[in-house]
């Protein structure tokens, strides 16, 4: 394990600390979700406390060594100013002689954020020069950002050798020891929910997950390529069906039933003939899906199923929505979800949501908070519990 950020003497230093700020704006340049941005504040808050001045840096969106106004982090500087009690400066670069000065000038108690990481293409290109410029605006380096820890970038892997005092901040620590306590030493039974629109992207998830689980509960798009694979063969209509990963499909539902894995998969479920909020939508049961029907949502039976499951669970992994969770017809089986995990999450089980749109769900529902732990990483999260090491994690532990 790398060092944790309590653990470092950062007092009269100015500590880098790589943010994952990767937030939605609406039109007018407002965060409209600032649930990461509070994610970080104990480190930014320890560190302050510390006496220590703090860099902030991330990327917003994919510009593509591009500077792309919209994709400023003014807007998240604003935000991040009205939660903390100290003034956010802002530098309208990452590199160069004006970021230079900021950072040399800045205080112990002082915080600068820089403007958007991926405005470099270099970023994204792990490039050495851009690495050692963004290492040189300060003394100590910390990683903070969970979301990007899958990605070999500079400002996470790159700049890392620069620094013989670096560590990991509480929200990096915090996502890695829930995440890997979920595969490695849950409390049982165990349950995952799997759902989303497709297989691909999850292959190595599903295999680990049928080595560790008690239950895995499929619904969402990805339900009809289990469905549609053998032994089963259901004729799911025009349902999203992945054919070229039918095989696999077949190969884990093997997997389960030779590891005593209960996998379960819809029975019934919300169709209609076209994927709009105006459609009209009809339930019935999967062998009900005539050749103009697309399932979009998992029935009333399926979630009294689950839902059962799920009472008796003491911890529970969700990753992905039951179905098209953004449109009023198709979102009752994934409220049904984010209601049953809050609920039991009352009653004591540790409930994990991995992030990404089952985490724009609970925001959805107005349900934040109401889980053990929200994963801020949607793509690191998958590759963690699926057993692949981060880079980012990685680059942590080595040696100057």
């Amino acid at each position: 394990m790398p060092k944790h950020v309590k653990d470092l003497a950062v007092k009269g230093k100015t500590v880098f600390v790589r943010t994952d700020y990767n937030v939605p704006l609406d039109a007018d340049g407002h965060v409209t979700d600032d649930f990461r941005i509070r994610s970080s504040l104990a480190t930014i808050e320890f560190l302050l406390e510390q006496g220590a001045a703090v860099i902030l840096a991330s990327h917003l969106g994919r510009p593509n060594g591009a500077v792309v106004p919209e994709m400023s982090l003014a807007p998240v500087a604003s935000r991040l100013a009205e939660l903390v009690t100290v003034e956010v400066l802002f530098a309208h670069d990452c590199v160069g002689a004006e970021v230079e000065e900021l950072a040399a000038e800045l205080k112990p108690g002082q915080i600068l954020l820089l403007e958007n990481l991926r405005f470099h293409k270099a970023e994204t290109d792990n490039d050495p020069v851009f690495s050692q410029q963004l290492a040189a605006l300060a003394d100590i380096y910390v990683n903070d950002a969970f979301g990007t820890a899958h990605r070999a970038h500079a400002s996470n892997v790159g700049m890392t050798v620069h620094f013989a005092d670096k560590a990991a901040g509480f929200l990096l620590m915090k996502e890695i020891d829930f995440l890997v306590n979920a595969i490695e030493n849950p409390a049982r039974p165990f349950t995952v929910v799997l759902g989303g629109s497709k297989i691909s992207g999850k292959i190595d998830l599903l295999k680990k997950l049928a080595e560790v689980a008690d239950n895995i509960l499929i619904g969402g798009g990805m339900a009809f390529t289990f469905l549609s694979a053998p032994p089963l063969n259901h004729n799911v209509g025009s349902s999203l069906v992945e054919e070229d990963r039918l095989q696999f499909a077949a190969d884990v539902i093997d997997l389960c039933l030779k590891k005593g894995v209960n996998l379960v998969l819809p029975s019934d479920t919300i169709a209609a003939r076209k994927i709009a909020e105006d459609a009209e939508s009809i339930e019935l049961p999967i062998r009900g899906l005539e050749d103009d029907l697309i399932g979009l949502d998992i029935g009333s039976r399926t979630i009294k199923s689950f839902e059962a499951i799920l009472d008796d669970s003491k911890t529970v992994l969700w990753n992905g929505p039951m179905g098209v969770f953004e449109m009023t017809p198709f979102e009752k089986g994934t409220r049904a979800i984010a209601n049953k995990l809050c609920s039991i999450t009352k009653r004591g089980a540790v409930t994990i949501v991995g992030g990404g749109d089952s985490a724009a769900a609970l925001s959805k529902f107005n349900l934040d908070g109401c889980v053990t732990h929200t994963s801020t990483g949607g793509g690191a999260s998958l590759e963690l519990l699926s057993g692949i090491a981060l880079p980012a994690f990685e680059a942590l532990k080595g040696a100057k």
